[in-house]
């Protein structure tokens, strides 16, 4: 895994790898709001990429979308790789309910955010640890 940039590395709980991505968890009860951090240094856009990596990175978050899907039910997925504040490449994929803090409007600064407890922590875990069992096709190693 490479160096997470200081931003990620405060707001992250760091959950394991893909092939080519390391695998975050935003510190946000409010939302199940995950991140892809391609494992390539001085990177800061998809197109930077070579091809093989793009289809790779591509191929997890289409694998992980469709857990995220199956795990939580979203009313909508925002796939997204902004980069303003952190310029580290990296894709958040944010499950999105009608009923969360801040539905319609964007995420960010929207509200506080609220940090995992332990046992939520192991919750999510386990939820995505049990479809990454059912649906082998991406290797994903835990940290």
């Amino acid at each position: 895994m490479i160096k997470l940039h200081p931003q990620l590395e405060k707001d992250c709980i760091v959950l394991g790898e893909f092939t080519l991505c390391s695998l975050l968890l935003s510190n946000d009860t409010n939302y199940p709001w995950f991140i892809l951090l391609p494992n390539r240094e001085n990177t800061t856009e998809i197109h930077q990429l070579t091809v093989p990596d793009q289809q790779q990175l591509f191929a997890e978050s289409m694998f992980f979308c469709r857990c995220l899907d199956t795990v939580f039910h979203p009313d909508k997925l925002n796939i997204a790789a902004l980069g303003n504040v952190v310029p580290q490449l990296h894709v958040h994929h944010i499950a999105r309910f009608t009923t969360d803090a801040c539905w319609p409007a964007p995420i960010w600064g929207a509200v506080s955010a609220i940090p995992y407890q332990k046992k939520q922590l192991e919750n999510i875990k386990k939820q995505l640890l049990n479809w990454f069992n059912e649906n082998p096709e991406q290797a994903f190693h835990w940290i």
